[in-house]
């Protein structure tokens, strides 16, 4: 009878250090792995954290999400895997839990428009950034009121639940941009917002550009980008804090990425022909991995 509980014991110990074992590492997916470059070394599947409800960035139709977000996370694996393929598994990870899902190893590397703050700095560990975007305003494409962002004075603007863009356009420095005074209409999402400016029922949406220029694609010649952005957003790959070897790897990836035309060609596949946008040309400087 002691012998018995003995190996019990013996059992449920070997159990538990072989379940510590799996997850260490704390990427999403578990596995033995200190950072998010070891794990792609090592063949493993990495789970990638994309927006699935953005045109032309992360929008998921079929089995997987596509845009140029999606592309973008492609591309930069491939690289840091020596032009292999790597495999993937696609979580869609919205503005709300992208913090959450880096933490707790629900992901291991997010390409969500995930803009590099001071703030999100002190949580996250930024690569990149890929590609600046701009804040700036969509209209419909017969709306010839609203040339530029201070033309929004006493026009009705969309106010997403959860993003504060109406805010440079309404605000003073330091929250704000533009302190106009234009009236904001609520909206569960931008999706909802470009429903109602569609419908005639407020006057612009103002965000960042390539999420304008998604939307505005996708309606077919409805809208137009006043392409006059006046913030930088700049989009970053985001890892869980301190993984700085797979931040490095990545920056390295991004430079030969801008440096061989892929990703020139990957914003003129998504973006190409949209009326107002102006694209980046040249590679954004990288923020540093410290």
């Amino acid at each position: 009878m002691h012998m018995r509980r003995v190996g019990a014991v013996l059992s449920m110990a070997a159990l538990a250090a072989g379940l510590a074992a799996c997850g260490s590492g704390g990427s999403g997916g578990g596995g033995d792995y200190a950072t998010v470059a070891d794990k792609i070394a090592g063949g493993a599947t990495i789970v990638v954290g994309t927006k699935w409800d953005q045109p032309s960035l992360g929008l998921k139709t079929g089995a997987e999400p596509e845009g140029f977000d999606v592309d973008v996370a492609k591309a930069v694996l491939k690289q840091m895997n020596g032009g292999k393929d790597v495999t993937v598994t696609w979580k869609e990870s919205a503005s709300s839990n992208r913090e959450p899902f880096l933490a707790n190893g629900t992901v291991d590397i997010i390409f969500a428009t995930y803009s590099i703050t001071e703030e999100r700095k002190q949580k996250v560990t930024f690569g990149g950034p890929y590609v600046v975007a701009h804040q700036d305003v969509m209209v419909r494409a017969d709306d010839t009121s609203i040339n530029a962002p201070q033309d929004l004075v006493g026009k009705r603007i969309c106010k997403a639940a959860g993003s504060n863009s109406y805010r440079r356009i309404t605000d003073p420095p330091p929250d704000g941009e533009l302190d106009l005074d234009a009236s904001t209409v609520d909206a569960a999402n931008y999706s909802e917002c470009v429903q109602k400016l569609n419908g005639s029922n407020l006057d612009a949406v103002t965000t960042d550009d390539l999420i304008l220029a998604g939307f505005a694609k996708q309606a077919g010649g409805n809208f137009k980008v006043l392409g006059q952005g006046f913030t930088d957003e700049k989009y970053g790959v985001g890892l869980k804090k301190g993984d700085t070897k797979t931040c490095e790897a990545v920056n390295t990836a991004v430079k030969a990425l801008w440096d061989d035309g892929t990703m020139k060609t990957l914003l003129e596949k998504w973006f190409g022909g949209i009326q107002g946008l102006k694209v980046s040309e040249t590679a954004p400087t990288a923020e540093g991995c410290a």
